[in-house]
């Protein structure tokens, strides 16, 4: 007969953390959200951490490269999404890694022949004023020149004139050659009273540039997570279906680390993918895994060598799998199981496997309940899909300024391998589990992480612990009745409206 397990499914909302004693260390400028983000054995460091215990779902609707650099510069991570072709996944991952902290690649480009009229729909369409020319409109072709939108007035130009007409030509600029440091670059900018500082290669072809703000924005980020070569570090989806194809081109753009994206992380399926990657790229290549909900799940990645292991299944906010397939478990009871196995395994073997919470996160403590039941790190979409920097459109709906937000199961992603069980049914998405939606705008990531982080933080304090492994080792929670969770929040008084200027 049918196994049933006798505990109930729980989610973070009916948990509550108890505050432990909190001592003179305990102040949230002494906290550390250093993180490991793939497997280490007991003793040594892991190859990759992170500053902050964040990183982005690997979804159309949110991990694009501009989502990636913003994450980075405050001390997470992006999984780049995957339901995309191979070529221009690599592109965002390439992209990324020459952003090099305050080294990017140039988005606005055109060659010497556009016209004003051109030049003018493609500053509206970026937002930047100034504007790379090269011999065939790339962001890597032979540098000619840049035009900017003081170079010429509206007003007085004809609009079917090419930007020839009124650029500045390369011998008239200052210019960089690739290898030059940002602090150089920095300098030659201060020292010539230039706002943009181009940098080429060795056959004068245009690598990227460097903008007094990106420095001063680079200082500002004394988190941002680097590689051994200064450029930000960044992740990929991937799936088992092309892995064989998408992972040497990805490797070859830069990634960091690959992840696999699936309702079903049990399943021979990824094993069979680790194992290629072992088979091809040894240890070299990091490689997550999941999504699971239990130790069977846990074990059976662990052993087949997955770098790190993602725990939810049915727990988004845009995921009906639970409703249309009635399989997946409570993300707090997901993750504490997987937990568990995790600590086991790590006192067996040596090896610590870091495990992502993904799904489940509704409000900000729940980060902090996920950390304190055992994950290193947790993968959010919603969160991060109503912030400027996601690849999704603004819009307004009954005069709120929203941003659009669908599922990888959804129709409109037609990510039919997230979903892929094998067999002979490709490129086929047969059911939905997701569902396309509005959320509310919320503005620049920087500034909405930090609020979240200052609560995480806090809160940390208030459970006696500075560290994320201190908060694994110490946190106490409690069950709570639904009479509790409402009393957690305002209760038995008349909330005032919000009136301008009060």
């Amino acid at each position: 007969m049918a196994e049933i397990l006798k505990d109930v499914s729980r989610t973070f909302n009916e948990f509550l953390l108890l505050p432990n004693l909190t001592d003179e260390r305990c102040i949230p400028a002494n906290v550390s959200l250093k993180t490991p983000l793939v497997k280490f054995n007991k003793g040594e460091e892991p190859k990759y951490s992170a500053n902050l215990p964040l990183v982005s779902a690997i979804m159309q609707s949110v991990s694009g490269e501009k989502m990636a650099i913003a994450l980075a510069r405050e001390g997470g991570c992006s999984f780049i999404y995957g339901a995309q072709t191979i070529e221009s996944q690599a592109q965002m991952v390439r992209n990324v890694k020459k952003y090099k902290a305050g080294f990017i690649t140039s988005d606005s480009n055109v060659t010497s022949s556009t016209t004003i009229r051109e030049l003018i729909d493609l500053i509206e369409k970026t937002g930047h004023s100034t504007v790379m020319i090269t011999e065939d409109g790339t962001a890597n072709g032979k540098f000619l020149g840049l035009v900017t939108d003081k170079d010429y007035r509206i007003s007085r130009v004809n609009l079917d004139e090419p930007v020839s007409n009124y650029m500045m030509p390369k011998d008239r600029l200052v210019y960089a050659k690739k290898g030059i440091s940002l602090h150089e670059a920095n300098d030659l900018i201060w020292e010539n009273k230039i706002s943009c500082l181009p940098i080429l290669d060795e056959n004068d072809n245009l690598d990227s540039l460097v903008f007094r703000k990106d420095y001063e924005s680079d200082k500002e980020n004394p988190n941002s997570l680097l590689d051994e070569n200064k450029r930000f570090i960044v992740g990929a989806g991937i799936n088992t279906r092309d892995y064989e194809q998408r992972i040497p081109a990805l490797v070859e753009a830069g990634v960091d680390m690959v992840c696999m994206d699936s309702s079903d992380g049990y399943s021979v399926w990824q094993k069979n993918t680790i194992d290629w990657v072992r088979a091809n790229y040894g240890d070299t290549v990091k490689i997550g895994a999941g999504n699971v909900v239990d130790k069977a799940g846990f074990y059976y990645l662990a052993d087949a060598g997955a770098d790190f292991i993602k725990v939810g299944v049915g727990g988004g906010s845009i995921c009906i799998t639970r409703e249309t397939k009635g399989i997946g478990r409570g993300q707090a009871s997901a993750l504490l199981d997987v937990v568990e196995a995790r600590n086991e395994y790590y006192e067996r073997t040596g090896v610590y496997i870091p495990i992502c919470s993904d799904g489940g996160i509704v409000h900000d403590h729940h980060i902090t309940l996920a950390l304190a039941m055992g994950a290193d790190f947790v993968m959010m979409g919603r969160y991060f899909a109503r912030f400027d920097e996601s690849p999704t459109r603004i819009v307004k709906r009954n005069g709120t300024f929203m941003k659009e937000y669908w599922g990888e199961g959804s129709n409109r992603a037609r990510n039919w391998q997230r979903y892929d069980m094998g067999g002979e049914a490709k490129n086929k998405l047969t059911f939905e589990e997701g569902v396309d939606s509005y959320i509310p705008y919320a503005g620049p990531l920087k500034d909405n992480v930090a609020i979240t982080i200052a609560k995480v933080k806090s809160t940390m304090c208030n459970c006696g612990s500075i560290t994320i492994k201190e908060l694994h080792d110490k946190a106490r929670l409690v069950m709570v009745s639904n009479v509790s969770i409402k009393e957690g929040g305002a209760h038995d008084v008349v909330l005032k409206e919000f009136e301008p200027g009060i």
